[in-house]
């Protein structure tokens, strides 16, 4: 089958950072599916892997965490899904990747493909849905109030993969004012197009600008972005007892310290860790692609796809690359087909 990955970290810049290549396709045991991945969307977390991943001699990486494909077969302990199910699904980090034409993926972190979606805007939603998701309502628990707080998101980074599906989220399945960010006039759009009460520049003083509301301290605050350049904002702007979730990796170690003063609680979204830890409620992913499935087709939510660069191979995977390493997309870059 083709497929593309690296066998050494390199820049996107590099010849042979990423390389198109051929492999067997795998066999479907225990509770896999053998997937037929019919597109892909690229995040960061891509980039980074292949910029710093060691790889061992002679072999390969995969990388590719978002896919929309087809089962082709199913392991005998498979429960959920049969072959000719459309599904959608993030993968796990601990195993090779969806930029390949088959691809292995446990069960419980797959969901049915929204039915009034492509496959190309299908693979735009896993990895930002789940990680959304997790961090909204399984993490910062934004349904339970905080007392005597503006029951407000902040969402940092508002126009970006996960930042484009949190509002949605929030504005479907909570009764939170959503307030997003963008520092750019076409993100400031976006964001508002997709349904935020609010919208600032965290390029700017974002204390300020919300104090300006005269409104109150939001209880919760969602960095998606350069969380190291905002860490100051965030602890002024806060409300005491308030909910602050990151996902990023910051640049440098932040100094949690502070956080104590107003009583802050520290959520640190990674959304692979149910599958890498085979934890005992590993399911909840299938159960939320499911849900989003739903929403989509309700038209209540919709994708995020924003571009489409045409066939999934390595010349395509690296314009995607430098692209997402240039930090101005809007949405999420896919690619379709081999």
């Amino acid at each position: 089958m083709r497929a593309v990955g690296f066998n050494t970290p390199q820049p996107i810049s590099a010849e042979t950072s990423l390389i198109d290549i051929e492999l067997s396709v795998p066999e479907a045991k225990g509770r896999d599916l053998l997937v037929e991945i019919k597109a892909v969307s690229v995040n960061p977390v891509d980039t980074k892997v292949r910029a710093s991943a060691p790889v061992e001699p002679g072999q390969h990486r995969i990388l590719g965490y978002d896919a929309a494909g087809v089962v082709k077969a199913a392991g005998p302990d498979v429960k959920l899904f049969k072959p000719g199910d459309e599904v959608y699904y993030a993968g796990a980090i601990n195993r090779p990747g969806t930029n390949a034409e088959f691809h292995l993926v446990d069960e419980r972190i797959v969901g049915f493909k929204p039915k009034s979606l492509s496959f190309e805007e299908a693979a735009a939603l896993p990895l930002t849905a789940i990680t959304a998701y997790e961090t909204l309502f399984h993490r910062m628990k934004v349904q339970d109030k905080v007392a005597g707080a503006w029951n407000a998101v902040l969402v940092i980074g508002g126009a970006g993969g996960v930042g484009s599906i949190a509002i949605q989220l929030l504005r479907e399945l909570s009764d939170v004012t959503v307030i997003g960010t963008g520092s750019r006039p076409e993100t400031q759009a976006w964001i508002r197009e997709l349904g935020a009460h609010h919208v600032i520049d965290h390029s700017k003083p974002m204390a300020k600008q919300l104090a300006e509301m005269a409104i109150g301290n939001p209880a919760f605050v969602f960095s998606t972005t350069e969380t190291e350049q905002h860490v100051d904002d965030i602890l002024e702007l806060i409300a005491p007892q308030g909910r602050f979730a990151l996902i990023d990796d910051p640049k440098a170690p932040m100094d949690l310290r502070p956080f104590k003063r107003k009583a802050l609680s520290i959520h640190w979204e990674m959304m692979f860790a149910r599958p890498v830890w085979q934890t005992a409620d590993m399911i909840e992913q299938h159960k939320l692609l499911d849900h989003v499935a739903e929403l989509v087709d309700a038209k209540k939510i919709r994708t995020t796809l924003s571009e489409t660069l045409g066939a999934i191979n390595a010349a395509n995977l690296k314009k995607a690359h430098a692209m997402i390493e240039s930090g101005r997309t809007r949405g999420k870059i896919v690619l379709s087909g081999f």
